[in-house]
């Protein structure tokens, strides 16, 4: 799950919504990720402090992690980031 080969995709919403930078910040968590991956990985983006929270997590196997970042504008959202087989999608939540 999750090759590097795979094409990526974000959806309109992660495009409008998410930094650029928390983008890639989110697939760099993913790809770092030891190589039993599950299907589905989740973010979960919140402001504390004047700083971004990224709480990441999935199921099978269970993992949880959480960083805190600097960012200009933090956001409060949550994302998915599906692996199909055949490729790879980033997205909010409600677009699900």
């Amino acid at each position: 799950m999750f090759e590097k080969w795979k094409k990526r995709y974000l959806t309109r919403g992660v495009d409008t919504r998410i930094p650029l930078d928390l983008q890639i910040f989110m697939w760099d968590c993913i790809d770092n990720l030891p190589e039993e991956r599950n299907y589905l990985q989740v973010f979960q983006l919140s402001e504390k402090n004047g700083l971004q929270e990224i709480q990441h997590t999935s199921e099978q196997p269970k993992f949880e992690k959480t960083y805190v970042v600097r960012v200009e504008n933090p956001v409060n959202e949550k994302v998915y980031v599906i692996d199909d087989e055949e490729h790879c999608t980033m997205l909010l939540a409600e677009e699900y």
